[in-house]
């Protein structure tokens, strides 16, 4: 998997349609309507990883101030036939150290569905309040504590 970090205006429109479109694939086919373009993709970084040139895996980390006082990562998506070999976890991983250069010492705060807190749980995150409901699907808001380095 080839991975590529960049700014919105950096992405080009062949990477934003791809992005956009598994975006879709995963958020609104898949787990129901609501409206993915939400403004904050000009505020973040985005992740994209392809193998073969497809867009298999994506996410997008929130500068501060923006979604939350602190950085958020999000809108974590594997494409359907890139699922079950680890992606998830080795975007957050990524994710997570991109957060640690860019803003060193500082929390992450994620908004998670509800059925995958003990996945971000493994990652250092910690729920923070009860379930709600985002777009029909229970959701946690979750912190990651930055280190006193």
């Amino acid at each position: 998997m080839d991975w590529t970090w960049s700014r919105f205006a950096e992405l080009g429109v062949d990477n934003l349609y791809d992005a956009l479109a598994l975006r879709c694939e995963v958020f609104i086919v898949e787990q129901g309507p609501y409206l993915d373009p939400d403004g904050l993709d000009r505020h973040a970084w985005h992740l994209l990883g392809r193998e073969g040139g497809a867009l298999g895996a994506y996410l997008r980390v929130v500068d501060p101030g923006y979604k939350y006082d602190e950085p958020s990562i999000g809108r974590l998506a594997c494409a359907r036939d890139q699922r079950g070999r680890g992606l998830g976890r080795e975007l957050m991983r990524r994710g997570l150290d991109h957060c640690a250069a860019m803003w060193p010492g500082r929390a992450i705060r994620i908004s998670a569905q509800a059925h995958l807190q003990r996945f971000y749980g493994s990652l250092g995150f910690e729920p923070v309040g009860g379930a709600y409901d985002e777009d029909g699907i229970p959701h946690i808001e979750m912190l990651r504590l930055g280190s006193s380095r």
